[in-house]
């Protein structure tokens, strides 16, 4: 079939819808949309009709309002994290006291734990300027990503496990630890949809048996970590997050659920009284 005939919005349509795509109008345009050679066109149309995500073939993901950097082996933000962001930017104050000026000895300390792409991070330095922002994950691949997004914005970001990553200056001081740990349970991960569970690291979705493992290891070590009044945010499921809110409340945090139909996204927070 010639090249020139794989580039009508119709037939592009066509094929994605075919291969399973929910969204094919819309992943047409923003295919159209990247500038691409008719023969990157025609590529990039095939990898995305084979399952590679169509955020790792466009080199970008949107969240928060922002084109978020991700690549080849990077999880990719979901929408739904957006509560995460909400619910970090409120405690904040992005409406108010957020934006002010600070000096530099208030100026709060946020980090974007497991941070994959630095979405989270990012998008709280854009809500809430003046806050100073870390990232950390253990993914060296990740990390790369997350340097896209996070340098620019004046954040750091730093390659470890969970805590380990983080400058010892920090323990005592974070404001706001935001959390989108895997929370997969092990055995749910083959009924992922395929460009999850074939293009994202599983270090990123598997959360162990009940997949809560690495929520419980973030939850033990936040209290060291948070100042006085500072807040952790993990975001979970419906079903899990009472099995959150237990594990804060045994580590020494005062916990609350908050939940978005909108978003069908559900986080607990803990706060260090």
């Amino acid at each position: 079939m010639p090249v020139q005939s794989l580039l009508s919005r119709s037939t592009v349509i066509g094929r994605l819808r075919a291969a399973g795509c929910v969204f094919a109008e819309d992943e047409a345009d923003l295919l159209f949309a990247a500038g691409l050679a008719p023969s990157e066109l025609a590529n990039a149309v095939e990898r995305r009709v084979e399952g590679f995500p169509l955020e790792h073939i466009l080199g970008w993901a949107e969240f928060c309002g922002l084109r978020i950097r991700v690549g080849p082996g990077v999880f990719v933000p979901r929408r739904r994290t957006e509560l995460l962001v909400r619910e970090a930017a409120a405690l904040l104050g992005a409406a108010g006291a957020g934006a002010a000026e600070r000096s530099p000895s208030t100026t709060p300390v946020v980090v974007d734990l497991c941070c994959g792409s630095g979405a989270v991070g990012a998008a709280l330095a854009a809500l809430v300027p003046g806050i100073e922002v870390h990232a950390s994950d253990v993914d060296p691949a990740a990390v790369r990503c997350a340097r896209l997004n996070v340098l620019p914005v004046g954040g750091l970001v730093h390659e470890g496990d969970l805590y380990s990553a983080l400058p010892a200056r920090l323990r005592g001081a974070v404001d706001i630890l935001a959390v989108n740990a895997p929370y997969v349970p092990t055995a749910s991960i083959s009924s992922m949809p395929h460009e999850a569970r074939v293009h994202e690291p599983r270090v990123s979705l598997d959360g162990g048996h009940d997949g809560l493992d690495v929520q419980r290891r973030v939850i033990a070590g936040a209290v060291a970590w948070l100042r006085q009044g500072g807040h952790l945010l993990i975001e979970t499921s419906r079903l899990q997050a009472p099995h959150s809110a237990a594990a804060m409340a045994h580590g020494g945090l005062n916990p609350r659920i908050a939940m978005s139909a909108e978003l069908d996204a559900t986080v607990v927070i803990g706060q260090l009284l």
